[in-house]
């Protein structure tokens, strides 16, 4: 739907500079207790300091215009740096986007016009279903900008009606520098999707109206966070149903897209903030019991995706030693309650 993917991370042996050269620079930068090479990769054992994390940052700036890479691990109970030559990576071809985002605006029009079968229906579904996911995707990459990480800009991908559109993604092409990078990359995108999504949803129940249920009508399934809005601000009429305005539909879909992406697996962005806060060993316990949420709310198709996510293990940041700031943290719980908030349980009907 919209997880932000990153490419694998390879170990290259480092060619240039020379040993020596590689080592003046860490060793201005880290506290080391042994060096050696590695299978062709300079390895340094450092003492981690209170002002490690800051170092790190540093080093990786110096290393950028040798084409070199740090990688800072735990490994058996010592801190290990590893630099590695920086992987080559493809232009960005913004033609592809382009010509993705308006296939896409095309795909979505048509969809809202066989919900609305008016043209300024259309146009209301379009703007909010691209609104919402634009906003998500942006929030991913202005925050990847922040940290200087490279990503391209997002990739919408076309669908069938009712939605007209699978969702946007974007494609990192480097790795965070470390948990608050990555933390803050997935993290951004949900939050923001979300915000435009409750906007979407108020302005949608408002143009919505109440009607008598009928005993055939199809019924959606909607989250706490839809049920609120529902209550907070009422549509207009009499009855005991919602006829759902395509704008209020876009929010409905706003809530789903913010609900599989919060789920802690793999490369979704709920699975980039598990690993940032929780680490590697227990980010694959949590990727599981996201799955089997996920199945357990009936939405199969997803688990599978999931599942397959999951198969490759999450590289996690270059510097995966440092620890995530508190106000991070606190962060990682608000996304909980977003998630809570826009569970969308198939089995249950409004």
């Amino acid at each position: 739907m919209c997880c932000a993917s990153s490419d694998d991370t390879f170990i290259d042996p480092v060619i240039s500079p020379s040993f020596e050269k590689v080592q003046i620079i860490v060793a201005s930068e880290f506290d080391l207790s042994e060096s050696y090479v590695e299978h062709g990769i300079p390895t340094f054992h450092v003492n981690y300091r209170d002002d490690s994390k800051e170092a790190f940052l540093q080093l990786t700036k110096r290393l950028d215009s040798l084409n070199l890479l740090p990688l800072l691990r735990h490994k058996d109970k010592k801190v290990v740096l590893q630099i590695l030559s920086k992987p080559p990576t493809q232009p960005n071809r913004n033609i592809v986007n382009i010509a993705l985002f308006f296939a896409t605006l095309g795909t979505v029009f048509v969809s809202g016009y066989t919900q609305s079968v008016d043209i300024l229906g259309a146009i209301l579904f379009t703007g909010a279903i691209m609104a919402i996911l634009g906003s998500h995707e942006m929030g991913h990459k202005l925050l990847a900008n922040k940290h200087d990480v490279d990503a391209t800009y997002p990739y919408f991908i076309p669908g069938l009606p009712p939605i007209g559109t699978f969702g946007a993604l974007i494609r990192q092409k480097s790795l965070p520098p470390n948990r608050d990078a990555l933390f803050d990359i997935g993290f951004m995108g949900p939050l923001t999707g979300f915000i435009i999504t409750i906007i979407v949803t108020i302005i949608g129940i408002q143009l919505s109206s109440l009607v008598p249920l009928e005993p055939e009508a199809s019924l959606l399934p909607v989250p706490l966070m839809f049920q609120l809005i529902v209550m907070l601000v009422p549509p207009s009429g009499t009855g005991a149903m919602i006829m759902l305005h395509p704008v209020a539909f876009a929010g409905w879909v706003g809530m789903v897209v913010t609900m599989l992406n919060l789920v802690p697996s793999g490369m979704f962005d709920g699975g980039h903030v598990a690993r940032s806060v929780i680490g590697d060993r227990a980010h694959k316990i949590v990727s599981y019991l996201g799955i089997a949420l996920l199945a357990i709310s009936g939405w199969w198709p997803m688990a599978v995706l999931a599942l397959f996510f999951s198969s490759t293990k999450h590289p996690g940041p270059l510097d995966d030693v440092s620890k995530l700031t508190t106000n991070r943290k606190i962060g990682a719980i608000v996304l909980v309650a977003i998630f809570i908030l826009s569970i969308v349980p198939i089995g249950l009907s409004f």
